[in-house]
């Protein structure tokens, strides 16, 4: 077999594709690999560069390969599937590491840093809060649609549902019997229970930012706490790889998208591209930096002030 140079690596949950090429970008491997074999035929080759997306156990498998000498990069899979045969019209494993083994040898080709076990473990506890955090106001709602059918009506937002609940469900006027009052009473035994787990999420992701120095710098910013500064050291990891802030705004998904051509510049929309959630949580910050700005207009926050807005 001739000297393998570059791999593209179609992962899956069984079957692994594979796609090798050489420096003359001969084709000199293409097969299906279980993922018990996976690192054991990795094992037995010479280090190359090995590519794959950005996708499910990619950074899992990344760290595994580089510990056996493999030069590991990550593709976002947009940045891959131009390169497949046959378009979005067509698509299997084989073509997809195929697409992927292609991509990685493109000069300017963008890719995705693998992320520590350590990043992946904080931005674990993050998922799981935000899965609570999700679950919870699905309850609310539902609870609050429930109570409608009767003719009680509680005001929005979850801190005033709090405070009606109870009295509403203790109400003898109205038209609740027995098994919908358990009913009930059992969601909001379970509401009680989602919040014990967000505030025990909030805790772990104190203690993170309490040992975290990282973490603690990105603080300093008004408008930032210990939920976004966590979340920001974990999925960036080494910010150094973004050469300025525009960089990291487009990468983040906060910028206008372009379609400009003949030397006119046509800006649209917001592409809300990248992280959802940790741009959700910078942008909740920037609007209660704005508005502490309005209230005490410190002077760090004075050009905010300034400008009206």
């Amino acid at each position: 077999m001739d000297k393998i140079t570059r791999i593209g690596v179609d992962l899956a949950k069984n079957l692994i594709q594979v796609h090798g090429v050489d420096s003359m970008e001969r084709v000199v491997v293409k097969k299906a690999i279980s993922r018990q074999k996976f690192l054991e035929w990795f094992a037995n080759i010479e280090p190359c560069l090995v590519a794959m997306e950005a996708c499910s156990a990619a950074h899992y498998w990344g760290r595994k390969l580089r510990e056996l000498g493999h030069e590991v990069r990550l593709i976002a899979p947009q940045f891959a599937a131009p390169y497949r045969k046959g378009g979005k019209h067509v698509k299997n494993d084989r073509l997809d590491a195929e697409a992927i083994c292609e991509a990685a040898g493109r000069p300017h080709m963008r890719f995705v840093a693998i992320k520590t076990a350590d990043q992946q473990n904080v931005l674990l506890l993050h998922r799981m809060r935000n899965g609570f955090v999700e679950e919870r106001t699905a309850l609310v709602n539902r609870l609050r649609g429930e109570l409608v059918e009767f003719g009680m009506f509680l005001p929005q937002g979850i801190n005033a549902f709090r405070a009606r609940f109870v009295e509403a469900l203790e109400d003898g006027a109205t038209e609740l019997n027995g098994v919908a009052r358990t009913a009930l009473a059992r969601g909001w035994e379970h509401l009680q229970a989602l919040d014990q787990q967000i505030a025990s999420c909030d805790a772990q992701v104190a203690t993170h930012v309490k040992h975290d120095s990282s973490a603690q710098r990105a603080m300093a910013v008004i408008g930032i706490g210990p939920l976004t500064a966590s979340a920001a050291v974990a999925t960036v990891g080494d910010a150094s790889v973004f050469k300025n802030g525009r960089q990291f705004s487009a990468w983040l998904g906060s910028v206008p998208r372009q379609a400009s051509s003949g030397g006119k510049t046509r800006l649209g929309r917001i592409t809300k591209q990248g992280n959802t959630y940790l741009r959700t949580l910078l942008f909740q910050g920037a609007r209660s930096a704005v508005t502490l700005a309005k209230r005490e207009s410190p002077y760090r926050l004075y050009w905010l002030t300034e400008t009206g807005s």
